[in-house]
């Protein structure tokens, strides 16, 4: 969306959304989808696979899933000759934070589907999470904030 500046400067950019697009390496996208299913309580959408790939002759590639978590979208790819021109690498350069009011409960149910915990609740403050904060990296190589909603800078006490 852009806006007319009214001082007739340069125009605003507003953006609408922001979904970030995860890929794996090819053909894992449907374990990945799964593994955010039962590690985040994810819920799938919509899925795009390659019209060329045949389901009877080996596993479809998954151009994108879009999974919801929360009021929010990600999409799940399998890395594949005409996506690695987007990337360079898989799982890495991206941490993700998932906010929720139940910490442990939330680094449980990951850790039981497959993640790996690294390191102990920490209280943080000024990252993109707030409060109690867990680090944990799902078989894929992504590493996700579990914690407490983010607050007001102001109401943090020092």
């Amino acid at each position: 969306m852009v806006q007319e500046d009214p001082n007739g400067g340069s125009k605003a950019v507003t953006f609408s959304a922001v979904t970030p697009q995860l890929f794996v390496e090819e053909s894992k996208a449907n374990d990945a989808v799964q593994f955010y299913k039962e590690a985040f309580g994810a819920e799938e959408v919509n899925r795009v696979v390659h019209p060329k790939r045949k389901a009877d002759q080996e596993l479809p590639l998954v151009l994108s899933a879009e999974l919801k978590l929360g009021s929010y979208s990600i999409l799940v790819s399998d890395l594949t000759d005409d996506s690695s021109a987007l990337v360079k690498t898989v799982g890495n350069g991206c941490v993700i934070c998932l906010e929720t009011e139940d910490v442990e409960a939330a680094v449980a149910k990951a850790v039981k589907a497959g993640a790996v915990s690294e390191g102990e609740t920490a209280e943080v403050y000024g990252t993109c999470c707030t409060g109690r904060v867990v680090k944990l990296k799902d078989p894929y190589g992504f590493v996700w904030l579990i914690c407490n909603p983010a607050k007001n800078p102001d109401d943090v006490e020092a």
